[in-house]
């Protein structure tokens, strides 16, 4: 089935709980498969054949629901993100207030989202707390200068493959490994794109954090900044390292699990 933004989980999940295995396919990948087969009409028979054939040719696997926990976990990071924005907004329009009463207003909605943000770290903490392999993966990646909790609990819930994937897989999944735009000699820029976007943009400002206080990370950006490499190219280099390096000590994590019979 196609994603629709977000109407396709209930199904899924519940085709799942039946027994019968399930795969969601992206939308925009499965119309630009029919408009290169020829196909430019657009009703629900056609739709469901489409989606058919760009499963079987793409040889799509099913892939089960998260678990509850995971889910959770999910939920409470999308919310703590959305309090975090709301945060902002509020604050930068409370600048242009120049009326005691209104901001008075501000004010009382800015104590709201700090208790409901301190409410919602405290679920995530717990929630990580309780899992073993959540544990073990959280002290990991705080072995790293520069990654605190949110950091971990975004990785957790928008990148939960991490370690079990390649360094390589890992960074094209979060759209931080370049794409060739290569022909015959000639060799074009290799830009950065797609992947999650909500992974990059977290790992874009830690990645920075962390250069200022690890000296591999900060010799790397020095040799980047001192062979003329655009800011832009460097920011995304040193997000791809961070995340190789996380990827690699959830890796170490995942293999020493011990294995249940």
């Amino acid at each position: 089935m196609e994603a629709t933004g977000g109407y396709e989980r209930l199904p899924f999940a519940l085709l799942w709980a039946d027994g019968i295995q399930a795969a969601i396919a992206n939308p925009r990948s499965v119309r630009r498969f029919a408009e290169a087969m020829g196909w430019l009409e657009k009703t629900d028979r056609i739709d469901a054949g489409m989606i058919a054939w760009y499963a079987e040719v793409k040889r799509l696997r099913p892939r089960p629901p998260p678990t509850d926990a995971q889910a959770r976990l999910t939920a409470l990071v999308i919310r703590l993100r959305q309090l975090t924005e709301l945060r902002v907004g509020q604050i930068n329009q409370r600048r242009l207030v120049t009326d005691a009463c209104v901001r008075a207003f501000f004010d009382g909605i800015l104590a709201v989202v700090a208790r409901e943000t301190r409410a919602c770290e405290t679920e995530i903490a717990k929630l990580i707390g309780s899992d073993p392999v959540w544990h073990k993966l959280d002290r990991a990646f705080r072995t790293i200068k520069g990654v605190a909790d949110r950091t971990v609990a975004r990785l957790m819930a928008e990148l939960p493959e991490i370690g079990t994937l390649s360094g390589k897989a890992a960074a094209k999944l979060a759209g931080l490994a370049p794409i060739a735009h290569d022909s015959g000699k000639r060799s074009g820029r290799r830009p950065v794109r797609g992947g999650r976007e909500g992974v990059r943009a977290i790992l874009f400002v830690v990645a920075e954090v962390v250069r200022r206080h690890d000296a591999d990370f900060k010799a790397f950006h020095a040799r980047l900044t001192a062979a003329g490499k655009p800011k832009k190219v460097i920011r995304v280099a040193l997000a791809h390292k961070l995340l190789v390096r996380l990827n690699a000590k959830a890796r170490d994590v995942r293999n020493n699990i011990p294995q249940q019979a």
